[in-house]
């Protein structure tokens, strides 16, 4: 029997150990209104234990409120910052908020602490994250890669770039969450909403891929082991 997209999501909270979201590049208000629909029905709090954002968040402060609630702590919320994200710092945590994205005094604020890249450590798993437009050439995997080894970590988390997807690249791998309310790039005028879910267990990542194309939740599925 086909499970809709939200099932999927209550089956992996209960059954998975840590439930990890990775969403970014909203861009709210300045180049869209919000999370899609199907995508805030399916957002609900409790289910995950840490939402990794890659920046560009916008002006919404509606916005960061939401990612807090999903996991219930704000320490638990690990964002950096984006190339409209203003106020990137060397340490810090949280997701930032740019002024030109309509930010308003409390997340501009907030910002000032937000760092460039960040790493977690989930299971057995070294992660880092980064806007990604600070890597040249953008969106070059052996750029990425340089960061990547100078982060020392298994896994890449990398926004900026729309396409959507695991990439095992030199002996890591790289995700690319995409946008999660499908907002436009220079590069890209036509965007579809989506973000990630990995649950981790133990030296193995299931990340599950949530695309909304057409109206439609579309999910795929990828695994990979931790690099000896």
């Amino acid at each position: 029997e086909k499970r809709s997209a939200a099932q999927l999501i209550v089956t992996m909270a209960a059954n998975f150990g840590e439930l990890i979201l990775l969403l970014g590049d909203h861009h709210t208000p300045s180049r869209t209104h919000t999370i899609p629909e199907p995508f805030q029905r399916m957002l609900v709090p409790n289910k995950m234990q840490h939402v990794i954002c890659t920046g560009n968040i916008g002006g919404d402060a509606a916005e960061y409120e939401r990612l807090k609630e999903l996991v219930g702590n704000g320490s638990c919320v690990h964002c950096v910052a984006g190339e409209y994200d203003f106020g990137g710092a060397s340490g810090g945590g949280g997701c930032s908020s740019p002024s030109a994205d309509g930010g308003n005094a409390a997340l501009n604020n907030l910002a000032r602490s937000f760092p460039e890249t960040k790493v977690i450590q989930l299971g057995s798993f070294r992660i880092g994250i980064i806007g990604g437009h600070q890597v040249v050439p953008w969106g070059e995997m052996s750029a990425l890669a340089m960061v990547r080894r100078r982060l020392n970590v298994d896994v890449l988390v990398c926004g900026w770039r729309r396409k959507t997807g695991v990439v095992e690249y030199e002996g890591g791998y790289y995700i690319f969450p995409g946008s999660i309310t499908g907002a436009y790039s220079a590069h890209d005028p036509k965007v579809n909403p989506s973000f990630l879910l990995l649950a981790v267990q133990g030296t193995n990542i299931v990340c599950y891929v949530y695309e909304l194309i057409n109206g439609e939740v579309d999910v795929s599925k990828t695994e990979f082991s931790k690099q000896q």
